[in-house]
């Protein structure tokens, strides 16, 4: 059974806007997984935009789930990783100007590198993924690099406006899960998914976690966090395994 993974970022992004100290990342994440969630996910930017050291530490010290550690491949973040040692770290491109992360990982010519680069998570004990899109090349690349899992970026399927294109973009993500699955890897989804645009996975097995942030937050502004966690946990919990 997939498994949903709810992003926080949104929440310490709006508690930054002011500042201030609310709302609270980790009381976010509590109700999260009081409703459902079976993992918190957070991106420690180099800029420190949303999520804080401080927050991830905290988090590891009170998440009853698990915590899945988005970051750059750079040595300040593997030190805070082996620091902390969340569950999972997710490799992911990061540019400075950008709202959001705008793509996957590029891994092909840095298949070594990767592996030295994760080789002393994987010995600590932390399982990691690579975000990629849904490119043949990238894949084999990560697989390449000797992570466990990759998480394919669905971001150019969900901002796709026409049928058209949403469908050539949803085809790629589909031979690419069929792709890592061959190889060994195992697969998450994330990056742009809703309450109905996920639908289109539901019937593709194997997939381990979707993660989900901007989606779930903006529709708990209207109906509140559990209601919002709860009706996205019973959507991914309808899905086949």
């Amino acid at each position: 059974m997939p498994v949903l993974c709810v992003n926080i970022d949104h929440v310490a992004t709006l508690r930054n806007a002011r500042m201030g100290i609310e709302p609270e990342p980790v009381t976010a994440a509590a109700i999260c997984e009081l409703a459902g969630a079976d993992g918190i996910i957070v991106h420690l930017r180099e800029d420190r935009r949303h999520i804080r050291d401080r927050d991830v530490r905290v988090l590891r010290e009170t998440l009853n789930t698990r915590l899945h550690l988005e970051m750059a491949a750079t040595a300040e973040m593997q030190a805070i990783a082996l620091e902390t040692e969340p569950d999972m770290v997710c490799l992911v491109p990061e540019k400075r100007q950008e709202l959001t992360t705008e793509g996957g990982l590029n891994c092909i010519g840095r298949e070594k590198e990767l592996a030295d680069y994760l080789a002393p998570l994987h010995a600590a004990g932390i399982r990691s993924s690579l975000f990629v899109d849904a490119d043949p090349a990238q894949i084999a690349a990560a697989h390449a690099a000797g992570t466990e899992f990759i998480e394919i970026h669905t971001g150019h399927y969900a901002d796709a406006k026409k049928h058209a294109e949403r469908q050539a973009e949803l085809d790629k993500i589909l031979m690419g899960i069929e792709m890592a699955q061959d190889l060994g890897l195992k697969v998450n989804l994330g990056h742009g998914l809703n309450y109905t645009n996920t639908l289109a996975f539901a019937c593709v097995p194997g997939i381990y976690e979707y993660s989900i942030g901007h989606a779930i937050m903006a529709r708990a502004i209207f109906v509140g966090l559990d209601t919002a966690v709860r009706d996205m946990a019973a959507v991914v919990a309808s899905f086949d395994d």
